[in-house]
């Protein structure tokens, strides 16, 4: 016979009901952070990379006309990649905040950030990174974007999250991304649709391009309130 809810409260420890604490309060001060500025685009992409490289060159290049267009930057808050992206939003004097989390190596806040907060969890932050954004970039990256960008497709897949445009940057790196997708779909893993869910560009123009069709939502105008999805505004 399964356990009442009653009965698994009951059976827990102490260190289950600190470690729901913790949980809930990371992610209590994520979501209220998001609530201070209006949806904008969230940058994912390697911490590694350094600021000469031409992936960081476009980051750079794509927080600046973000700025330019008033659309809020938003990253991990750390080197590489999001260092490029919201140093190009900042010169610009726009909006940049930083969800960054504690790691034993790489992760510290870059110094172009209006506004930043650190993590102590991953899933709190991924969220809280989800919910800031009316448009999704993926530059190149390693296993931390995987992750992301895995876990992006999927809820979107499965009707978890409003489908946001989401743009691959780099199709040199990102070509090998879309032989896997594409093997997908021959195998009957995904359906064909799925695969067109995110677009790869080498332009970052499409990205504020896509931005501007979206527009400027009210701080009190979440995509998730009602689940309200961006393709819909963008379609009408």
């Amino acid at each position: 016979m399964l356990a009442s809810e009653e009965e698994l409260i009951q059976k827990m420890t102490i260190e289950d009901l600190e470690r729901i604490n913790a949980y809930s309060k990371d992610l209590a001060t994520g979501l209220k952070m998001v609530r201070t500025f209006p949806q904008g685009v969230t940058i994912f992409g390697s911490a590694r990379l350094p600021q000469d490289n031409k992936y960081c060159q476009m980051a750079y290049e794509l927080g600046a006309g973000l700025a330019k267009n008033g659309h809020a930057v938003i990253t991990g808050g750390g080197p590489g990649i999001m260092e490029a992206a919201s140093k190009g939003a900042y010169e610009i004097g726009g909006h940049t905040i930083g969800f960054n989390i504690k790691l034993s190596h790489e992760q510290f806040p870059n110094p172009y950030l209006t506004d930043t907060y650190t993590f102590e969890y991953f899933f709190a932050r991924k969220v809280s990174l989800a919910m800031a954004a009316k448009v999704f970039v993926f530059f190149p990256g390693g296993f931390g974007t995987m992750d992301e960008i895995s876990e992006i497709l999927c809820l979107m897949q499965e009707n978890k999250m409003p489908k946001m445009p989401v743009f691959l940057v780099g199709a040199d790196y990102w070509s090998a991304f879309d032989t896997v997708i594409q093997k997908m779909v021959e195998l009957k893993l995904i359906d064909e649709n799925d695969a067109g869910i995110f677009k790869i560009t080498d332009n970052v123009m499409d990205v504020v391009d896509a931005a501007n069709k979206i527009g400027h939502p009210k701080i009190s105008e979440n995509f998730y309130d009602g689940f309200k999805e961006a393709s819909a505004i963008m379609n009408s």
